[in-house]
């Protein structure tokens, strides 16, 4: 098999035993997509030690960037978890804004603890403060709860260092720091727009009472806590060197300058020092010692193996699609079509969201397509950047009943099928589209 239809045959078919594997058979991810991998290697006539050369190149080439950023990613954030700095950025921007302005105050904080924290994580943390501020005020509890899910989801899905988008941005070599500014830049306003705004047109439509069965969860004494000065800038320095770091390799000129510049800016040192710093500040001065600190560490890294995994793999899967010709027959496709190549990212990511739930696996997928078709046309980092954010708004929107987080929030909203529908996956569906329409405006001027 060599000509163009015969291999683009092959990568759409396995695309649907990858689909067939995750929501038929029920197979992990990792598992259906190195079987995926090696179906298509093999389905375009590529010898079986070249598949395996392959494979193994792809997982390793992927796992010695997202690796490191993932598992320093972790440990940074367990430490602000379990020390209370998450308790301490949510109530200090609360009382900043005041009741009048709360809902900004919310999607606020989703936005700033879902940086070093996973979407889960920061929901159940945070659901508290939720449910005090809805019976407090007497509102409906969609109406801080969505601002919350959105600012939580933008940032999951946007902005590194979280597993999505540094997967995303190794697969198709974009540079992390571009990621992380146009994550913001199309963020800020998906998370205003899907968040405080739709939630005050839904909750006078929807009107859900705080759970009868709730019992808030008791929170550390504010003088226990660490002082918000301490958290905002843990938080916020690896984000501001790595920005730096990039801002320098366009900007400045060959000299020690940029050599220090692009070190200390490197994702690897920025989240290096950064979790040091957290060692000391949150550790140390909260009176841990380092069997304490250790073990914090250790218990961060435990929930993200499999995602560092599934991330290889999709590495993998890419890179077979290179060596087997596939992806290229893919990337002349994309060329001659008339959608525009970041269009053509985010509709790969919807549909196999909508199909198998895993924003992740959605996400894999579409890198590993569009990595051939971004190498052909030789984008530039910008773009490559847009194309991350495009992936990520198409695996964010739509999601529905085969997608965990359409569970958790059914759960702790304590609402109908019917209303998380009508509250999560139109928020999530929100944020996919504005994104792609920021993501489009912002390509005709990069």
């Amino acid at each position: 098999m060599t000509d163009t239809f015969s291999l683009l045959f092959v990568a759409i078919c396995s695309i649907v035993l990858l689909t067939y594997l995750v929501v038929v058979r029920k197979v992990h991810a990792f598992i259906a997509i190195l079987v995926a991998a090696a179906f298509v290697g093999l389905g375009t006539g590529m010898r079986g030690a070249d598949v395996l050369a392959s494979m193994q190149s792809g997982m390793g080439n992927t796992l010695g960037f997202v690796a490191t950023i993932v598992g320093l990613g972790a440990m940074f954030g367990q430490f602000l978890e379990e020390s209370g700095g998450i308790d301490r950025l949510s109530q200090t921007i609360n009382n900043k804004f005041g009741d009048k302005n709360s809902q900004w105050a919310v999607v606020l904080t989703g936005f700033l603890v879902a940086i070093p924290v996973f979407f889960e994580v920061g929901l159940i943390i945070l659901m508290p403060l939720i449910y005090s501020l809805a019976k407090k005020s007497g509102k409906s509890l969609i109406y801080y709860g969505i601002p919350l899910t959105a600012g939580l989801a933008v940032t999951h899905a946007f902005i590194p260092p979280t597993p999505g988008p540094v997967a995303v941005a190794s697969i198709l070599g974009a540079d992390i720091g571009l990621v992380i500014l146009f994550g913001f830049v199309v963020g800020v306003p998906c998370a205003c727009l899907a968040g405080p705004i739709y939630a005050t047109f839904l909750a006078k439509r929807l009107h859900v009472p705080v759970p009868s069965h709730i019992i808030e969860a008791s929170h550390k004494k504010p003088q226990a806590l660490p002082s918000f000065r301490s958290v905002a800038a843990l938080l916020t320095f690896p984000l501001v060197a790595i920005l730096v770091g990039t801002l320098a390799k366009f900007t400045l000129s060959e000299g020690v300058l940029k050599e220090a510049l692009l070190f200390i800016g490197h994702p690897f040192i920025a989240l290096t020092i950064a979790t040091i710093a957290c060692f000391k500040v949150l550790g140390k001065k909260q009176g841990l010692s380092r069997e304490q600190i250790r073990n914090i560490a250790s218990r961060g890294l435990e929930p993200v193996a499999l995602v560092i995994l599934v991330t290889g793999a999709g590495g993998m899967f890419k890179q077979v699609l290179i060596d087997s010709g596939a992806g290229q027959a893919f990337a002349d496709v994309v060329a001659l079509s008339p959608l525009p190549p970041l269009a053509a990212g985010f509709l790969i990511a919807i549909s196999v969201r909508i199909i198998q739930g895993s924003a992740t696996v959605a996400m894999l997928t579409a890198a590993g397509l569009m990595g051939p078709v971004v190498q052909e046309l030789a984008f530039s980092p910008s773009v490559l950047a847009l194309m991350t954010i495009a992936i990520a708004a198409g695996a964010t929107a739509m999601s529905h009943v085969n997608d965990t987080g359409f569970w958790i929030v059914n759960r702790y909203f304590d609402i109908s099928v019917k209303d998380t529908f009508v509250s999560w996956t139109c928020m999530a569906t929100l944020i996919g589209f504005i994104g792609l329409f920021l993501v489009l405006v912002i390509g005709l001027f990069v």
